[in-house]
């Protein structure tokens, strides 16, 4: 803790993992939802559905004010919404005032996803930001080990409105660390005024920015590999392997193990080696081990030590992968750093979005689709690092 870059990283980190634990720690309440305000599983489902397509868009509105009044002002905004649309869904009559309250609350948790990420553009670069990145990545990734057991201990002595009071409490201490020990990092002479004009501009600069693309699309893909997981993992775990809730959520910690230590190494590495051979050899490592693991279950190797050993070591590729990419597309743009967190935040993940409802109709609960989901995820990852590194163009060297 006497790294000062890490201290910072950690708050950061806390602090990106609330929007994560409103979603994690969310998801064992759907069914008593559905039943206490007499609506559909489908229907509870839309309250997932209004948070992360709201999430997505408005990381669009806190970058650029990021830009323009610093990184603390629309930190304590978006928690504030957050935390007044918390308390809206604790008390919700109905489920359209509760899919109302979790869009709302989607709007508030987008800022602690895009301005942390300009914050570390503030103070690093290169391998120091990718290590700053890989510690933010260890609190994030604790979220889906701990959150739905946390969400089910919580409704073992309440129920789903005392979740959204855990996460309330969850806010008040997120805005004592923005207000009481995280520090402004942009400095006043740097700030920009938030003009269309300049955002539009920026947003072009952006978006035909081939390199720039290519990483965010890497990292929306390999998030979108993520996704796919976390939305048939527990029916696939439960249903085919018939785990019960402890020992799924076991299996789904392992996952997220490897991810997140595997990240720990990557601001090591790129300090080695560089940051784009690491990101090479680990997306090359990613795509093929999730492809390799995909033939195992069709040839009807899909026992579940075979799946979650092949989804480990696949997502500690995955996990040198994503601080990586994050820190690349950021580090060319210093000036417009807000924009470009936020809208590669966006892309990413609406990109997620578009996976999910792309791969979910031919889902059913079992390993040998979801396992192919992921790969496609990661195949697809591959193809944006090969469209946009030339390193994977011509081939990663190892020394």
């Amino acid at each position: 803790m006497r790294d000062p870059l890490f201290r910072m990283a950690l708050v950061l980190g806390l602090l990106s993992a609330v929007g994560p634990f409103a979603i994690d720690m969310y998801l064992p309440a759907l069914p008593e939802v559905a039943r206490d305000l007499a609506t559909t599983e489908a229907a509870a489902a839309q309250t997932l559905t209004a948070y992360f397509i709201v999430f997505g868009i408005a990381q669009m509105i806190y970058g650029p004010m990021a830009d323009a009044v610093g990184r603390k002002p629309p930190l304590i905004i978006g928690v504030a919404i957050f935390l007044l649309a918390t308390i809206g869904a604790a008390l919700a009559p109905t489920i359209g005032w509760l899919i109302v309250a979790r869009g709302v609350q989607g709007l508030g948790a987008a800022t602690l996803m895009a301005v942390p990420r300009a914050v570390i553009r503030d103070l690093a670069t290169g391998p120091a930001a990718a290590k700053m990145m890989a510690a933010i990545m260890i609190v994030i990734s604790v979220s889906p080990m701990l959150a739905p057991l946390t969400g089910s201990l919580v409704m073992a002595w309440g129920g789903w409105r005392e979740i959204f009071a855990v996460l309330a409490v969850a806010a008040l201490l997120s805005l004592a660390l923005i207000v009481l020990v995280l520090p402004e990092t942009l400095p006043a002479a740097q700030r920009q005024p938030v003009r269309l004009a300049r955002m539009l501009s920026g947003a072009r600069r952006l978006l035909t920015d081939k390199r720039f693309m290519g990483l965010t699309m890497i990292g929306g893909f390999g998030m979108s590999s993520f996704f796919v997981f976390l939305s048939t993992a527990s029916f696939v775990y439960t249903s085919q392997y018939g785990l019960n809730p402890t020992e799924f959520s076991l299996a789904f910690a392992v996952n997220a193990i490897g991810f997140f230590t595997a990240s720990q190494f990557a601001g090591r590495l790129a300090q080695r080696f560089g940051m784009e051979r690491v990101i090479s050899l680990a997306i090359i490592g990613f795509a093929g081990l999730a492809s390799v693991v995909s033939l195992l279950v069709w040839s009807g190797f899909d026992s579940l030590p075979v799946v979650i050993a092949g989804l480990f070591v696949a997502n500690a590729c995955l996990g040198l992968v994503m601080p990586t990419a994050m820190v690349m597309s950021l580090d060319p743009h210093p000036d417009i750093a807000g924009l470009a967190s936020s809208l590669g935040g966006t892309i990413q993940m609406l990109t997620g979005g578009v996976m999910i409802a792309v791969v979910g109709p031919f889902m059913d609960n079992t390993a040998a689709t979801m396992v192919p989901a992921i790969a496609l995820c990661a195949l697809l990852a591959w193809a944006a690092a090969v469209a946009s590194l030339p390193r994977l163009r011509f081939g990663p060297r190892l020394a």
